[in-house]
This record gives structure tokens, sequence and C-alpha cells, in this order.
């Protein structure tokens, strides 16, 4: 589905030079990784440079936080308050981590695969400023193992990386050591939240930890550690090259930088972006992916994968944000967009998404290994014309619990978002499957060729 992965840039923006990209701009034009040479030319390992060329670690975290950047691993939590709460100074515990977390689990989500499989060096000097900002030791990068061309494109930037001295022992005659550690994990959705993945990173039952302690206080075997998402470490060296200013000025809202969005469905062209925070989701649907296949119509829109509610088609020149999506009453996520076109049933959709949750529960509390287990039966009913009328008003009652403050971490309550809103956007047919006996959408195409470009 995803082989394909297009890439654009802001060539083509009025007021905007082609090189203000700094996710892409080192990526070769053929597709493969780029290599130190590559990157150093597209200006890589600047940042470092400058760092370590006098820059005080607290000034790299304030550069950091000044530049609005929001973790874009889906929570949109400031990177920059998340590192200063890192203890620094001889007195903090050692040693001290940093872990990237690529297990990119969340369905309809790709975008981070695609930074990874051509542009590994960004990834390798936003952990190293981070390190150097944090006065940490050593860094992990926690990687789901069926990205196999993504780790093999890590593992080759590693081994330049330590071969130049931007890796290691005095890291570019700085006095300044950090190296990096690729783990291959077998990849589980619950690894996407922070906790379970250091868990998982130690080798124990990917569950999620109790808080407090922090993670900055206590994380990867119980010490000091901050955790992102890999397209939040990619961001920092343009921040820390060009300033905290200049990565604002990139956006069309008062939330700064770029960022890559992705389209999946049935779109003329599905792939990845790299687009100013703030486009809107109108311009990235009909412009860059071109609208979507002759014969199929926008009905919804979910768009930050799986666990953000839908969006109904005619709401969306919204301007993708982290602040600006709760307007239509949903959330950023992972900015990559999933499309419902007008021939796919949305209960089975959502169907499909329930049972996904449920099977990647790690079964910790209760809400969550039985309520979803339940969603995921009582919506099986409904698609297979044994729902009863009241099955809907029971799924809305398991949907507010869900959403409460009884479960331990937020695979439940995210989980429930696109239910909850698919029983709002989609309540009548819901009521048709219920009166009808089943999905019209399946007597309709059960003669039918299969599509191309479905998710479902």
């Amino acid at each position: 589905m995803h082989e394909d992965l297009r890439m654009t840039s802001l060539a083509g923006i009025p007021g905007r030079p082609a090189e203000d990209r700094p996710l892409t701009r080192a990526m070769r034009a053929d597709g493969r990784p780029a290599t130190i040479d590559d990157y150093m030319a597209a200006g890589g390992y600047e940042g470092l440079r400058r760092a370590l060329a006098g820059l005080p670690p607290e000034e790299v975290t304030a550069m950091v936080t000044d530049s609005g950047l929001r973790g874009r691993g889906g929570a949109g939590y400031s990177t920059g308050r998340k590192w200063s709460t890192m203890p620094l100074g001889p007195d903090a515990p050692r040693p001290k981590y940093i872990v990237c977390n690529g297990d990119e689990m969340e369905p309809g989500s790709f975008k981070d695969r695609f930074l990874l499989e051509r542009n590994p060096h960004l990834l390798l000097e936003g952990m190293l400023l981070a390190g150097f900002a944090t006065e940490a030791d050593e860094g992990y990068i926690f990687l789901r193992s069926q990205y196999d061309s993504a780790a093999a494109a890590l593992e080759g930037a590693i081994a330049e990386a330590r071969a130049r001295g931007c890796l290691g022992a005095d890291v570019l005659g700085s006095g300044f050591s950090f190296d990096i550690e690729l783990h291959l994990s077998i990849g589980r959705y619950i690894c996407g939240e922070a906790s379970a993945m250091l868990n998982a990173l130690e080798s124990q039952r990917a569950n999620p930890r109790a808080r407090p302690p922090h993670m900055t206080g206590a994380g990867l075997f119980s010490r000091p550690t901050v955790v992102n998402n890999v397209e939040s470490f990619m961001s920092v060296p343009a921040i820390v090259r060009h300033g905290p200013d200049w990565w604002r000025g990139l956006s069309l809202i008062d939330e700064g930088g770029t960022k890559i969005f992705g389209v999946a469905g049935r779109a003329r062209r599905t792939g990845c972006w790299e687009l100013p925070i703030g486009t809107p989701m109108r311009e990235l649907i009909e412009v860059h992916a071109g609208g979507m296949l002759p014969g199929y119509g926008l009905r919804a829109v979910s768009p930050g994968g799986a666990s953000t509610p839908f969006v109904a088609a005619d709401r969306i020149d919204v301007p993708l944000g982290f602040s600006t999506m709760g307007e239509v009453g949903s959330r950023l996520g992972t900015g990559t967009l999933m499309l419902l076109d007008d021939q796919t049933c949305p209960v089975g959709m959502v169907l499909n998404m329930i049972q996904f949750f449920a099977q990647e529960s790690c079964g910790w509390c209760t809400p969550c290994r039985e309520g979803l287990q339940w969603m995921a039966a009582v919506l099986e009913d409904i698609e297979a014309g044994r729902g009863r009328p009241e099955d809907i008003g029971v799924l809305a009652e398991g949907v507010w619990f869900m959403q409460s403050e009884m479960c331990f971490c937020d695979l439940a309550p995210g989980a429930a978002q696109p239910l909850e809103s698919a029983l709002r956007l989609f309540a009548d047919d819901f009521a048709r499957h219920v009166d009808e006996g089943g999905c019209r959408y399946r007597r309709r195409r059960s003669d039918a060729p299969a599509a191309r470009g479905t998710l479902w």
C-alpha cells in the first residue's frame, strides 16, 4: 500500500524558497537513503557544530522551547518543556538517556518510515542535539522490526557517523561523547506509549508505568530519560542551525515549523508531503493528493491515524495544526489522513479499527482489556445483520465508559474516539444496519471486483 511514498516541497508555495523544507531537503531524488555526504551538502550537522562551538546546553533547550516545536508523535506536548525537566549538572544521576520511539503502529501512519528510509542522518543529529542539551550519555532508537528498510538505512548512517567522528567519544573533537544504538522490536501498538516502550526496551512486558515518577526523573533503567518521536527529533537540527524565529516563520499559524503530512485511502496520490503547519486539510487532499479517485466522493477524514475522531467532508477547510483541529472536534494526531469514501461502509471501517485496538491492548486495565473486546463483538453483530436497536445506545454508553478516568493509559480513550464520532456522523448508517439486517455496502459489492487503493 505504501511502497510508493511520494514527497513534495515548499517550492510551489508563494513566498517560500525551496530550501525551507528542513525535513526533506537532504533527500535523494532516487529514493535511496541520503549518505552522510548528501546530508552535509544540504547543511547537515551544522546545527550540531553550532551547539558544540559554544552554546550552553540550557540555551539549546531554550531554542527548542521558543520555536514552539510540539511533539510530532501525536500528543503535541512542548518538546523543549519536556527537555527542561531533565536534571543537569554534576550532581545529576548518571547515566542519562535519549530514546527515540520509532514503533509507529498507529493505523494509517507511515510518515516516520518515510523519513527514516530517506533521511536517517537527520534523526541522528536531532538525537545528538537532544543529548547535548540534556547532558545525556547514550541514545537508543526503538524501531519496529517490520521496518527493515529503515533499519538498514539507520545502521548505515550510524556507521558513517561514527567513522566521521559525529558519534561516539569526543564528538567532532568537542569533548562531548554520545553514541546511539538501534534496537529492533517485534512492535506493538502499546509501545507508542512511552513508558510501555521503555519496558519493552528493558526486555520487560510492554505495560505502561504509573506516574510519578516521570521519565525525565526515572525512565530507562530507572535513570533520567527523554523520549521523543522520530519527526520530533528530526525537527531540532534546523531550529538550532537557523534559530527559533526562522522555524516559527515557516508555519502558517502560530505553532511553528513544517510537518510531514500523509494521505491514505482512495486518493489519486497517496504518500507524504512536507508542508507548513497550518496547511488547510482541503489543500492537502485536493491539491497535493490530487483529490479522490474517479467514481469516489469524500465522506469523512480521520486526520491523524485511527485514534482520532472523524471530520466530516464539509469541514475540511480547517488548518492542520494542534490547536486548530479542536475546532472541528478532532485532533491532529500524527497528521496522516485516512480518507473515508462514499462507497466504503463507515460501520465496517470503525469495526476494523476497534478490532485492531482490542488485539493490541496490553490487558493491564479492565476497561481496555474487556471493553474493547465487548465493543468489537457488538459492532460485529451490527455489521453482520444481528444488531438490535438498543445496541447503538449501548455502544454510546461504552464510549463514555472508555473515555472516563478509569483507564491506565490513553489507548482505550483514543480507541473510543473514532467510534464516538462515527456514532454521531454516521448515525443513519448504524440505524440502517439494524433496520435492514446487515451492511448494504457489502451486499452492493458482493459480486464486484475489489477496488484499488482501499485500506479496509
